[in-house]
C-alpha cells in the first residue's frame, strides 16, 4: 500500500535524520570544549600580564606601562565582547536567581542574546523611573486636595507593594545580567535586597489616621517626597550613563554587556549637576530613616516595622554615599592618568 510504503520512509528519514543530529551535536561538543580551553588560557593569560604590569611597574618605562594597560584592557573587552564571551567560564548564579528559578542556566549563548536582555533592562529601567516620579506625587497631591491632608492605608500599601515588585524585578534582571558578563557593583544588588525587605515590611505597617494625623504620617511624607526625588536622579541617570557608555564602548575601555551607574563617568559640565543631586538625595535619605527612628524610639509611632524601616534606610543611604565616593575617586584617578599620559605625549 502507497500509505504503508510512505510511512516507512518518513521513518527511515527520522532514523538517519536522529543520527546525523548525534553525530553533528558530538562533534560540535568536541570542538566547543576545545573553545573553552583555549578560551579559559588566553583569559588567565591576560590576568596574569595585568598582575605582572602593576607588581614591575617600577621598572618599565611609565609610557610603555600605560600603553601596554590599554592593551590588555581592549584585549579583554575584545575577548569578553564578542563570541568568544560563551566560551568564557561563566560566573556563578546568585542565591537570589536559584530561590526563585532553581538550578538553571540563565547564561545566554549567543551575544545578540545576551545584547538584548541588556537592552530590556534599560527599557525596565526608564519606564520605572518615570513612575518612581509620578506616583508618589500623585500620592502627596491627593493628600494634599481631596485626602485633607490624611493618608489613606491602601493606597500608600499599593505603593509598596509595586516598590516590592521594582525591586525584585531589577535585582533579578541584574543577576542575570552578571551571569552573563556585566560588571554591575555588588552594592547595588545589596541595595536593591535591602529596599525589597524594606517594601516588604511596610506592608505590614499600620497606616494610622486620625487624630493626630500629621505627625503620625511624617515619616510616610518624608518617605514619599524622597521617591519623588529618587525617581529624577534616576532619569537623569538612564540618560546620563547610556551617553557615557556609548563613548567607553567606542574606546575599547568599558563591555558591551556593562551596566554604568549614573555617576561612573562622563564630563565635568555633566558631574557638576548629577552629584549635588546624589548626594542631596543620600542626605535625605538618611534624614527620613533617622526620622523614622526618633518617630519609633520617642513612641509616636511605636511599631516594629517603623525601627526596621528606618535602619534600613539609614543603611542604604550610608551605602549609597560610599559608592558614589568610590566612584568619583576612580573617576579622579583615571582622569589623573590620562593628564600624565598626554603630557608624555606632548613632551615627546
Amino acid at each position: 500500500m502507497e500509505v504503508e510504503e510512505e510511512v516507512r520512509r518518513i521513518v527511515e528519514q527520522v532514523k538517519e535524520l536522529h543520527d546525523s543530529a548525534t553525530s553533528f551535536v558530538s562533534s560540535s561538543s568536541h570542538e566547543e570544549l576545545s573553545l573553552r580551553q583555549r578560551s579559559s588560557l588566553v583569559d588567565a593569560s591576560i590576568t596574569r600580564l595585568h598582575s605582572t604590569l602593576l607588581s614591575d611597574k617600577h621598572h618599565h618605562d611609565p609610557k610603555l606601562l600605560d600603553k601596554l594597560e590599554e592593551d590588555l584592557q581592549r584585549a579583554r573587552c575584545m575577548l569578553a565582547d564578542g563570541d568568544t564571551s560563551s566560551f568564557l567560564p561563566s560566573k556563578p548564579q546568585g542565591r537570589f536567581v536559584r530561590m526563585f528559578l532553581g538550578p538553571v542556566n540563565v547564561r545566554a549563548s549567543r551575544k545578540d542574546i545576551q545584547l538584548k536582555v541588556k537592552e530590556e533592562y534599560n527599557s525596565y529601567r526608564d519606564r520605572t523611573a518615570l513612575l518612581f516620579l509620578v506616583f508618589p506625587a500623585i500620592l502627596l497631591t491627593l493628600r494634599s486636595y481631596v485626602w485633607e491632608g490624611c493618608l489613606p492605608a491602601f493606597p500608600v500599601q499599593l505603593y509598596q507593594a509595586w516598590l516590592l515588585f521594582l525591586y525584585a524585578g531589577l535585582a533579578m534582571r541584574e543577576n542575570i545580567l552578571r551571569a552573563n558578563g556585566s560588571d554591575i557593583r555588588s552594592w547595588w544588588l545589596y541595595h536593591h535586597y535591602c529596599a525589597m525587605a524594606m517594601a516588604l515590611v511596610s506592608l505590614t505597617w499600620e497606616i494610622k489616621g486620625q487624630p493626630n494625623c500629621v505627625q503620625k504620617q511624617k515619616g510616610v511624607r518624608l518617605f514619599l517626597q524622597w521617591a519623588m526625588m529618587q525617581g529624577v536622579a534616576m532619569l537623569l541617570q538612564n540618560r546620563y550613563q547610556r551617553q557615557r557608555l556609548y563613548t567607553r564602548i567606542a574606546l575599547g575601555k568599558a563591555k558591551r554587556m556593562d551596566v554604568v551607574w549614573g555617576e561612573t563617568a562622563g564630563v565635568d559640565g555633566q558631574l557638576l549637576l548629577l552629584c549635588p543631586i546624589l548626594f542631596t538625595l543620600q542626605g535625605f535619605e538618611a534624614y527620613v530613616g533617622l526620622q523614622l527612628l526618633r518617630t519609633a524610639l520617642t513612641g509616636v509611632v511605636g511599631e516594629w516595622q517603623v525601627l526596621i524601616c528606618g535602619i534600613l534606610l539609614v543603611v542604604m543611604a550610608i551605602g549609597n554615599f560610599i559608592n558614589t565616593v568610590e566612584t568619583l575617586m576612580v573617576k579622579s584617578r583615571f582622569k589623573a592618568k590620562m593628564k600624565r599620559s598626554k603630557s608624555r605625549a606632548e613632551l615627546d
